[in-house]
């Protein structure tokens, strides 16, 4: 099982030297590790001492180092998409558009890297995965981006399959897509429960599942002592709560700053880079043990509450919203879908509180 690192943080605070010292740290103990670098430009090279390509490549014992190039990665996926165009319908109509003519919109980019990753996690051929991304709010909405498909599946499939409009189309769709598909593999039932519809929503919910496992995804702060990265720092760790990512600890470059605005999350006081990896990579955490920081959410179904650790934020900033069996939690600049267990499922919210850092809701 493959363990993802990242780091969230102002730009400047050091992300890139944690990320490479922490490959270094785990390397260095024998894990087999992908260093992933968003960074096209040659700064990263630099600072590896050697080049770094758009294909994983061994750098060292146990390390190997990837830089990901969005053109490349556009083209590569595109082919896929034609490949399997071609095996489900009779008339490909993508076929005569290639990769090269495309360029990157925004937000392709986010798509792009988190599929990258899933691929090298999924090749069994690394222990750890570091990954070196902007590490703002973009990058978060990277991460949640396997929960925030999820929820809009499920809302249209809802609104859709509970329309006049499906009633009255679904007859007619199933026999002419049946006769658009190769093969003559035709179509029965539901349209939203067909193997490639289940497939893709398998591989959602394998990325939603991992992005809430410690062990298997977990952030790292960094910061330095300026007040604005600190005040940054903080506000990425609230919002990373909205995902239900694990932030593990924070990583304090040049600083004497006061632990006190980072509790209760553990925190490693870092020396200046300047050349020599080693004295950095002696005070980095123990990134294999489990981590023991809170967890983003805790269900009590014996009292019927729910409880999301939303810290640096407060109760001005937050806004719930119920329409049926959808409770939807905004916070910051994130806003959630909360997925509750069975036994909550269909109850209305009566009473919220903000204590403490955390948001306390309660379900009759």
């Amino acid at each position: 099982m493959t363990l993802i690192l990242t780091f969230l943080g102002k730009g400047g605070s050091g992300r890139s030297i944690c990320a490479i010292a922490t490959a270094k740290k785990l390397s260095a103990q024998g894990q087999r590790v992908l260093l992933v670098t968003e960074d096209a430009g040659p700064g990263f090279g630099l600072l590896m001492g050697q080049a770094v390509t758009a294909t994983p490549t061994a750098l060292a014992n146990n390390l190997s180092c990837v830089q990901l190039q969005f053109a490349q990665l556009l083209e590569q996926n595109w082919e896929q998409l034609k490949k399997l165009e071609a095996e489900y319908l009779r008339d490909p109509f993508f076929k005569a558009v290639y990769g090269q003519e495309l360029s990157l919109l925004p937000g392709m980019d986010q798509a792009l890297t988190l599929n990258a990753l899933r691929e090298y996690d999924a090749s069994g051929d690394y222990d750890v995965i570091v990954h070196d991304g902007p590490g703002d709010q973009a990058s978060l909405r990277m991460w949640g981006m396997p929960a925030g498909i999820d929820w809009y599946f499920r809302r249209f499939k809802q609104v859709f399959q509970a329309s006049q409009f499906s009633k009255a189309v679904m007859p007619f769709v199933q026999p002419l897509a049946g006769a658009v598909l190769s093969g003559g593999k035709g179509l029965s039932g539901d349209l939203f429960n067909q193997p490639e519809v289940q497939q893709s929503t398998g591989l959602v919910g394998q990325g939603i599942a991992a992005v809430k496992d410690p062990m298997r995804v977990r952030a790292y702060l960094v910061s330095s002592g300026d007040a604005v990265a600190i005040a940054t720092a903080r506000y990425l760790w609230g919002a990373a709560q909205q995902i239900e990512m694990t932030v593990a600890g924070v990583l304090l470059n040049r600083s004497d700053t006061s632990h006190q605005d980072f509790d209760p999350l553990p925190v490693h006081t870092l020396p200046s880079y300047a050349g020599d990896w080693q004295p950095l990579i002696d005070v980095l955490p123990d990134y294999t043990a489990n981590p023991s920081a809170p967890a983003p959410v805790e269900i009590e179904l014996s009292t019927n509450t729910v409880r999301l650790f939303l810290p640096s934020l407060d109760k001005k900033q937050i806004q719930l919203t119920q329409y049926g069996p959808e409770v939807t939690i905004e916070a910051g600049d994130q806003r959630r879908n909360l997925i509750l267990p069975k036994a909550l499922q269909g109850r209305s919210v009566t009473g919220a509180k903000f204590q403490s850092g955390y948001l306390i809701l309660s379900f009759g």
